[in-house]
C-alpha cells in the first residue's frame, strides 16, 4: 500500500467528498472526475483498501443482477398473468454498468475484463406441477420483450441434464422440474472491478483517497455546504473537512451517518442488520458439472434476498461452487463494524418505524431465528434439495457480508421493509446516499446516474450530456422499446467486456 494514502492529510475543502470505498463511491468519483476533472474529490474509506465490506468477492453472490433467473422481479398478479415491468428494469439497469465498464476499458483506465466479470449461464429452477406451470407462463412472457429473447424452457429431464448435471444427478424421472436458461448471464466480481477502478482514480486522476480515514459525522453548516468530522484510524488524529456536495456511500454505516445530516428525507429511517452465510466447495469434479447460477422461489415468510441459489463463482481465476444465501445476525451494521451499531441507531425519530416493521413482519423474525439457529448438518439438508449426493466433508461454511435492511416510515404500520436499493437526497441536491441491498452492486452505474439527476439535473442535461451519452449510449431510452439500440448496446459491450455467449 502506498506509504502516501495512509500518510497524507486532508486539506480542509472539498467541492464533493465520498464516504466509503465500494462500488458506489468508485463508481461516482469516476463519472464526476470524467464529467469535471477539475473538480476536488476526496474519498474516506476507514478500512485498509477499496471493496472489503458489502463490494468484497465473498460477502455477494457475484451475479450480474438482469432479471434472468430472480423469480421475485416477476410477480404473478392476481389474474394470473405475468408482471415483467420490473425484471425489465432490472436489466436495463445492468445494460447500463456493463456500458460504462465497457467504456473504462476503452480509454485504457481498465485492464483485463476477466478479471471481473465472466459469462455464467443464469438459469431458474422450480419444482412441482404448480410452479412449473408458472415458470412456463413466465417465460412466455418474457420472450416476449427483447431483453430476454433467447431465453430457453424445458421440462425434460434429458435436456436438464445437460444444462445441470451436477442438480439431476440421482433424480427420479417422475419428478416434476423446470427450468429456464440464459446464456448472456454474467458472474461479477465486484470487488477486483472495484479496485480496478480505485487504481485509475489514484494513478490517473486527481481524486485523492484517503484508506483507514473515517468519517464520524456530517453536519450542515448555515452557508449551506456540510463539515464531517474525520478520523485518521493510524494516527489517531481528527479534523474537520468541509465540502460543497457529500455522497454516503458507506453500506451499513450509511444509516447512522444520513441521521447525523438533520435532513428532512432522513427522517424516520431505521435499519435491520442481517448477514448471510454461504456453503462453498473448491471440489473442482463438483464445480465442471455447474456451469450457470440457478435460482429458485423462496420459502414461505423467506425475504425475497433469502432466495436459495446455486451458483458458479469465479474469483481471482478460481471457480468454486455456493450455495445459500442463509440468513445470519449480528447487531453490527458492518462485518468490521462495532456490536453496538444497531442499538445506538435507535432514535426517537425512527422508533416508531422499527417497531411497526417488528410487529408486522413477525414470520420474517421467526425466519431469522430459525435460520441463525441452524447446524451446518442442517443446512447440508437444503443444500441436498439441489444436489441430491452433496457430502459434508466437500462444502464449508462462509460468512458472507453484511447488510443492513432499510425499514421506512409507513402512515399505516408505523414501518416497513424495504428489500430494494434506495437513493435518499436532500431538496438542495447536497447531500445523498445509498441505503439498501439488492440488486446493489450491478446497478452501481445507474444508481450514481439516478444522484447525479437529482444533485446536478443542470450538467447532466448540459455540458456533461454528450460526455454522458459517450460513456452510456443507451442513456434516457428505455431498450425495452428500442430492439436495434439493445441488439448494438449487447454487441459492443460483448466484444468489449469479453464475453463468451
Amino acid at each position: 500500500m502506498s506509504q502516501s494514502l495512509t500518510s497524507r492529510t486532508p486539506k480542509p475543502k472539498y467541492d464533493v467528498v465520498l464516504i466509503g470505498g465500494g462500488i458506489m463511491s468508485a463508481t461516482l468519483a469516476t463519472l464526476l472526475h470524467e464529467f469535471d476533472p477539475n473538480l476536488e474529490i476526496a474519498i474516506f474509506e476507514r478500512l485498509g483498501r477499496f471493496a472489503k465490506e458489502s463490494t468484497a468477492a465473498w460477502n455477494n453472490a457475484g451475479t450480474g443482477h438482469s432479471a434472468f433467473c430472480e423469480l421475485n422481479y416477476t410477480p404473478e398478479k392476481p389474474d394470473g398473468t405475468i408482471d415483467i415491468s420490473k425484471a425489465e428494469s432490472i436489466a436495463e439497469q445492468f445494460e447500463i454498468s456493463k456500458q460504462f465498464w465497457s467504456y473504462l476499458l476503452t480509454k485504457g483506465y481498465i485492464h483485463e475484463p476477466k478479471d471481473f466479470i465472466n459469462s455464467c449461464a443464469h438459469m431458474s429452477l422450480v419444482f412441482g406441477e404448480k410452479d412449473a406451470e408458472y415458470l412456463k407462463k413466465r417465460h412466455d412472457k418474457m420472450v416476449e420483450s427483447v431483453l430476454f429473447s433467447g431465453m430457453e424452457f424445458s421440462t425434460d429431464h434429458d435436456k436438464l441434464r445437460e444444462w445441470i448435471p451436477l442438480v439431476m444427478s440421482k433424480r427420479n424421472q417422475s419428478e416434476i422440474m423446470a427450468a429456464t436458461k440464459m446464456d448472456m448471464g454474467t458472474d461479477v466480481n465486484f470487488g477486483t472491478l472495484t479496485r480496478k477502478m480505485g487504481r485509475h482514480l489514484l494513478e490517473d486522476s486527481n481524486v485523492e483517497v484517503f484508506l483507514y480515514h473515517e468519517v464520524k459525522d456530517v453536519d450542515p453548516r448555515e452557508d449551506g455546504k456540510w463539515e464531517m468530522k474525520v478520523k485518521d484510524r493510524i494516527h489517531n488524529h481528527k479534523q474537520e473537512v468541509v465540502a460543497d456536495f457529500v455522497f454516503i456511500g458507506a453500506g451499513g454505516y450509511a444509516l447512522p451517518l444520513l441521521d447525523s445530516s438533520d435532513i428532512k428525507e432522513s427522517e424516520g429511517y431505521g435499519g435491520f442488520p442481517v448477514s448471510g452465510q454461504w456453503l462453498v466447495t473448491h471440489n473442482q469434479e463438483l464445480v465442471e458439472k455447474h456451469q450457470a447460477k440457478v435460482y429458485t422461489q423462496a420459502t414461505v415468510d423467506a425475504p425475497p434476498m433469502s432466495v436459495p441459489h446455486l451458483d458458479l463463482r469465479i474469483i481471482d481465476g478460481q471457480k468454486a461452487l455456493l450455495f445459500g444465501p442463509f440468513a445470519g445476525f449480528s447487531t453490527k451494521f458492518l462485518k468490521e463494524g462495532s456490536y453496538l451499531d444497531l442499538p445506538e441507531s435507535v432514535n426517537t425519530k425512527n422508533l416508531r418505524s422499527l417497531f411497526g416493521a417488528w410487529w408486522h413482519n413477525l414470520p420474517l423474525t421467526k425466519y431469522l431465528i430459525q435460520q441463525v439457529a441452524m447446524t451446518k448438518s442442517q443446512r447440508m439438508q437444503h443444500l441436498r434439495e439441489f444436489v441430491k449426493d452433496a457430502k459434508e466433508e466437500d462444502w464449508e461454511l462462509k460468512v458472507a457480508g453484511q447488510r443492513v435492511q432499510i425499514i421506512k416510515k409507513d402512515e399505516k404500520e408505523g414501518g416497513k421493509l424495504e428489500f430494494g436499493t434506495e437513493v435518499v437526497v436532500n431538496k438542495n441536491g447536497t447531500i445523498a446516499s445509498l441505503l439498501g441491498a439488492s440488486p446493489g452492486a450491478s446497478t452501481a452505474v445507474y444508481a450514481m446516474l439516478n444522484v447525479l439527476e437529482k444533485c446536478f439535473p443542470e450538467k447532466l442535461e448540459g455540458e456533461w450530456k454528450s460526455k454522458l451519452l459517450e460513456m452510456v449510449p443507451s442513456y434516457g431510452k428505455k431498450l425495452a422499446e428500442h430492439p436495434e439500440l439493445t441488439e448494438e448496446v449487447r454487441n459492443y459491450t460483448k466484444e468489449k467486456l469479453e464475453l463468451e455467449y
